[in-house]
């Protein structure tokens, strides 16, 4: 039994209540701030919990705050809520994007803060999301923010935070560059003739299927793209055309790009508080 505010109640907030609903929390149990009166009353409605239009009426009594909200919103937010976080001493997760726990210690005090970098899969229970600690986060509450974080999908403690930028790069941004590689597929066979109806469903469920074939049968990716490769075959040739087009290293370069970019964004907020 324990008690759990978000503040902020948009799509990852619903997401996450969702899920934990599912693992059996009660609604009893959640309460959620939302400034925005109808996404307050449609959360309140779909899921049955109590929804505040202040920060501070939500958190009152929690033991673990979910600061659901986008990474500028966190300077108002700590200056609404780091007293009564002072006298409570609840346990905080971060799911600001790029917000380092630096920067929260120094707006919200010498509180227990995990960092967490979601994605959007996490919406439909799909998601990866990286979480790191800080040195006051005790084994059991890592344990209840990862189970937190479980219902919304996949999750990996990264223990040096500075590869939370890498996260970032790699599963925050990822599905955009999936979501890229299946227009790439779909234009690339329209090209060739293809109604795009047809080319669309045929490469999403193509993607689909070999995510799934990865992700359960534990196989090393390079040895899946091996078993469907025959030698002097088409996928040899398309590999090879990939290949000559440095793949690899254009990936590498995109992820570099994404990394740095979290880093710029981090110190820009350091500017602007």
């Amino acid at each position: 039994m324990t008690r759990i505010a978000f503040v902020g109640g948009g799509n990852m907030a619903r997401s996450l209540i969702g899920g934990l609903l599912a693992t059996g929390l009660a609604p009893a149990d959640i309460r959620v701030a939302e400034p925005l009166a109808e996404t307050r009353d449609k959360l309140g409605h779909d899921f049955g919990i109590a929804t505040f239009a202040e920060n501070r009426l939500a958190v009152a009594d929690a033991e673990v705050i979910v600061l659901a909200v986008k990474p500028q919103a966190m300077p108002k937010v700590q200056a609404e809520l780091r007293m009564a976080m002072q006298g409570q001493r609840p346990l905080v997760i971060s799911i600001a994007a790029g917000v380092r726990l630096d920067q929260l210690e120094r707006w919200l005090g010498n509180l227990p803060i995990v960092r967490c970098m979601p994605n959007t899969p996490a919406l439909i229970g799909a998601g990866a999301t990286g979480l790191c600690a800080n040195g006051r986060v005790s084994p059991a509450q890592k344990a209840l923010a990862q189970h937190i974080m479980d219902a919304a999908g996949l999750t990996r403690w990264i223990a040096d935070e500075s590869l939370m930028d890498t996260v970032t790069a790699l599963s925050g941004s990822g599905p955009a560059y999936f979501f890229a590689l299946v227009e790439a597929l779909e234009d690339a066979a329209v090209a060739q003739g293809m109604p795009r109806d047809t080319a669309r469903a045929l490469a999403a469920q193509t993607c689909l299927g070999a995510g799934r074939m990865l992700v359960e049968s534990g196989e090393d990716p390079a040895e899946l793209r091996r078993r469907v490769t025959s030698p002097n075959g088409t996928t040899q040739a398309a590999l090879e055309s990939f290949a000559a087009d440095d793949l690899p290293r254009v990936t590498a370069r995109a992820v570099a790009a994404a990394t740095r970019r979290g880093a710029e964004l981090a110190d820009a907020l350091d500017k602007e508080t």
